[in-house]
């Protein structure tokens, strides 16, 4: 699933912290260097609950977020919502191997090993 840049940003924070974190700790840090109003940062933490990309606990009065999946598994999810989107399997092969030209070398190598050995890579 695509995001805007704020759900981005947020789940960047989310996704580097060590523990769920509250409304007011991602806004605190998003706003280290910009204004962002309290209630913009709430809006976009509970519309990523309702998508699923956040786990929403309750603690006391306020919420406590973390990522329902890691980094990784988003970037795979996407990539996969990205070749899902063209049922032909020619395109798919084709959009594939242009995916592969445009990597480097060591991205390249990761996909040979997972190649390689494909319940290591899950």
């Amino acid at each position: 699933m695509a995001m805007g840049n704020l759900e981005s940003e947020v789940m960047a924070y989310l996704w580097d912290a060590e523990a769920p974190c509250t409304v007011r700790e991602v806004h605190e840090a998003l706003t280290a260097d910009r204004r962002l109003a309290y209630t913009t940062v709430m809006t976009v933490m509970d519309r990523l609950a309702k998508k699923g990309v956040v786990v929403q606990e309750r603690e006391g009065r306020a919420y406590r977020y973390s990522p329902a999946r890691s980094r990784e598994q988003a970037v795979a999810d996407l990539m996969l919502d990205a070749l899902g989107a063209t049922p032909d399997p020619t395109t798919r092969a084709a959009a594939l191997q242009h995916f592969v030209g445009q990597v480097g070398t060591s991205e390249v190598d990761a996909l040979r090993a997972a190649l390689a050995d494909p319940d290591r890579a899950r």
